[in-house]
């Protein structure tokens, strides 16, 4: 049987993630050309120091920030009037610059740190400020005025800490030691965010774009949809799935809605969602992806770095919340195509699920490579490296999957493109962090969140979960997990929540950002392709993704979900439990399941949900009496309703 026929992604797919994101130039000519090769050399820059090279960290963080600076100004517009077809000459400045300023400390790093005894200059400052005055401008360009914004305040706060109130003040710093601080050290710019850019995103980006090049996405929408397209509202459930699988590898939400949501989107229209909601389920899903082990896009991997721990503890810690989200939005879409009376979808439109295993199930085999080297100990480096070989050497056992000089030159290119935006808010989170760690301004900021919530831990949660929902409508995930892993999580674990289940805490809200009105990005991408209203898919999503806005706190109060202090007993109750809670959550947000819900069964179902997704013996026992009384009575009162119809129907 002849394979379901995915589409290629197309410039029209391209611009509606462009429409709601900070748009790269399309560029034509030699100018394309240019910017193609230093995206080349990039990568391979970057496969080189983390590879062969035993170059020092803040060195190689020079060069890869110069790299950054250089396709930022190149790529991204100075402002909606700037052409999007070509860059100007001020950006060939800004970037020549950029390319100066990285150049400069890694050529004359050893020079300032040995031979002048880490005694700076007047031209170290100058270069410190015009490297600060670019990477504002660079992050300005590449995700808006939040991130730049920030790290302005926090120069401010360095510098005039005395004038500031109460037990933020502090006697302030000359701007000279602000200056040295930011670029000639390991604790600014060019320190632990820039480290993570530069070693493990960035390989697992680049691995990523030689996935996909060797058709990795076809190949799991046609192995999701051979295992989900007949089931109810099979489309839906694809997109659960693909963009679940997807997700986990491309670290942002919005280019996964564009890749897998132009196709889903227009199937679950076809047989019969409503466009919002389709929109809503694509979002949810993808958004799902970034905390779907094993990659979890780029903030775990700074999570690792933050917790100093190895990064399959983090696999571990996500495995069982992204059960649990996953499971919502499943179910949720299920209810709603029960609620609408969908079916499947055709036998003629579901390939084969052996066919599609035999045509393309070896792209399956690299997952299986990274997945192996985590858990038996393998860096994450090693891992990423160990991921793209497997690449290129299983897609090069078929015909259909075998990538040319051409394909790998171009994932190398998209790898480079795709890393500027992460990597200069990586960048430009290490002056907040830098500054922070001089301050102490993280402590304040705990002791303070201590304060106010008077020691109760639900009013911290509360607290935290609100600064991050509100910085999250300016920032990507990965810099909002950082701002708030650095400023909020060390009260949750001053208050006694487990490290990890703190820094997951922050990890988890940074990726709901993308479905949280009213900055929403994957549900208005999702909603372009869709055709809907963008906030009525907005608040769709919100209400598809409930659970993941509770999930948090399940494992705030109770860390085994995180496998934290965890046993089989534990884990399976809490799987058990867990699982019917979000089932319950589903049913009473849906306001459906046999039939709509009474207002008492939906506000005892909610009860219930809430009771099971609390952790203890004492709450869950409550939790399921109250949900086998609402669903014994449900259907009896369904049934008889039902018999009812019947009745009337045969006389």
């Amino acid at each position: 049987m002849k394979l379901f026929k995915w589409p290629k992604k197309t410039k029209e797919t391209t611009d509606k993630v462009k429409e709601v994101e900070k748009a790269q130039r399309v560029l034509e000519g030699n100018q394309k050309k240019i910017v193609s090769y230093i995206a080349i050399a990039f990568s391979i820059f970057q496969i080189y120091v983390n590879s062969f090279s035993n170059m020092p960290s803040t060195i190689r963080n020079a060069y890869h920030l110069a790299f950054l600076l250089v396709l930022a100004f190149l790529l991204y517009p100075a402002s909606g009037k700037s052409p999007k077809g070509r860059f100007t000459k001020a950006d060939v400045v800004l970037a020549v610059l950029g390319a100066c300023t990285g150049i400069y400390l890694a050529v004359n790093f050893n020079i300032i740190h040995i031979e002048r005894g880490s005694m700076a200059v007047t031209r170290d400052y100058v270069f410190a400020a015009v490297t600060i005055l670019l990477l504002l401008e660079a992050s300005r360009r590449t995700m808006g005025n939040i991130i730049p914004a920030l790290a302005v305040i926090f120069l401010i706060y360095a510098k005039y800490g005395r004038y500031f109130p109460g037990m933020f003040a502090h006697g302030g710093f000359f701007w000279t030691r602000i200056l040295y601080r930011m670029y000639l050290t390991y604790e600014g710019i060019f320190g632990i965010t820039l480290s993570v850019s530069a070693t493990y995103i960035f390989l697992f980006i680049l691995f990523g774009a030689f996935l996909k090049k060797s058709g990795a996405t076809g190949f799991f929408n046609d192995l999701s949809l051979a295992l989900a397209g007949k089931k109810r509202g099979g489309p839906a459930q694809v997109a659960v799935i693909s963009s679940g699988m997807m997700g986990t590898l491309s670290g942002s939400a919005v280019a996964n809605v564009a890749t897998t949501g132009s196709v889903t989107i227009p199937m679950m229209k076809n047989i019969g969602y409503n466009p919002h909601f389709a929109g809503a389920v694509e979002a949810a899903a993808s958004t799902g992806g970034m905390i779907m082990p094993p990659i979890m896009g780029a903030a775990a991997f700074i999570m690792a770095t933050f917790l100093e721990v190895p990064y399959v503890r983090i696999i571990m810690a996500g495995i069982i919340p992204a059960i649990l989200y996953y499971s919502a939005v499943s179910i949720s879409v299920d209810l709603e195509a029960k609620r609408l009376g969908l079916k499947g979808l055709d036998d003629s439109k579901i390939p084969a699920l052996i066919e599609v295993i035999k045509q393309r199930g070896l792209l399956i085999i690299p997952l299986i490579v990274i997945i192996y080297m985590l858990v038996s100990g393998r860096s994450p480096l090693y891992a990423g490296f160990a991921g793209i070989i497997s690449t290129i050497v299983v897609a090069s056992l078929k015909k259909e999957t075998r990538m040319s000089i051409k394909d790998i030159l171009g994932a190398m290119e998209e790898a480079a493109h795709s890393a500027v935006q992460v990597g200069i808010a990586c960048a430009t989170c290490g002056i907040i962090v830098g500054i922070a760690g001089m301050t102490g301004i993280g402590s304040v900021l705990a002791h303070n969140i201590i304060q106010l919530s008077g020691g109760v831990l639900f009013i911290a949660l509360i607290a935290v979960m609100t600064v991050a929902i509100i910085l999250s409508m300016g920032l990507p995930s990965t810099a909002l997990y950082i701002v708030v892993a650095v400023t909020a999580a060390p009260a949750l674990i001053e208050m006694g929540v487990a490290p990890i289940a703190a820094h997951m805490f922050v990890f988890w809200f940074g990726a709901m950002s993308n479905v949280t009105p009213p900055v929403a990005l994957a549900s208005y991408t999702a909603a372009g392709i869709a055709g809907a209203e963008p906030m009525k898919t907005g608040w769709t999503g919100l209400k598809l993704t409930l659970a993941g806005f509770l999930i948090p706190f399940m494992f705030a109060y109770n860390p085994v979900i995180v496998w934290e202090n965890a046993s089989v007993f534990t884990i399976i109750r809490v799987l058990v439990t867990g699982f019917i809670g979000v089932y319950a959550l589903a049913v009473a947000v849906q306001n459906y399941m046999n039939d709509y819900l009474k207002l008492y069964e939906r506000i005892t179902t909610f009860v219930g949900a809430l009771l099971l997704m609390h952790p203890g013996v004492k709450t869950d026992l409550i939790g399921v009496v109250i949900l086998m009384v609402f669903f014994g009575t449900h259907y009896m009162r369904t049934n008889k309703v039902k018999a009812l119809n019947q009745k009337l129907v045969n006389t």
